[in-house]
């Protein structure tokens, strides 16, 4: 299934917490009814993302995915602004 997103950050290479200290900036410009994709290697950002989406209280965390992008495990995290 594939999942639609409005806006990608790509945080690929960046440790915690810069995957989202990134997504967050870009997060805030989001319309209402729109999906952030966020590209992380760090496995640190998949517990990062459910626990922010927790606290935050316009984002719901619709899915999140492992996939391999150029050899590298990639996570990737649709969070969607309420």
């Amino acid at each position: 299934m594939e999942i639609r997103y409005d806006v990608e950050v790509d945080a690929r290479g960046l440790q915690c917490p810069m995957p989202i200290v990134n997504a967050r900036k870009t997060f805030q410009a989001l319309q209402s009814g729109q999906t952030l994709r966020v590209l992380a290697t760090d496995p640190g950002s998949v517990n990062d993302f459910k626990g922010w989406a927790n606290m935050v209280a316009d984002a719901e965390l619709v899915a999140q995915e492992t996939t391999e992008i150029d050899g590298k495990t990639v996570y990737v995290h649709y969070v969607r602004k309420k």
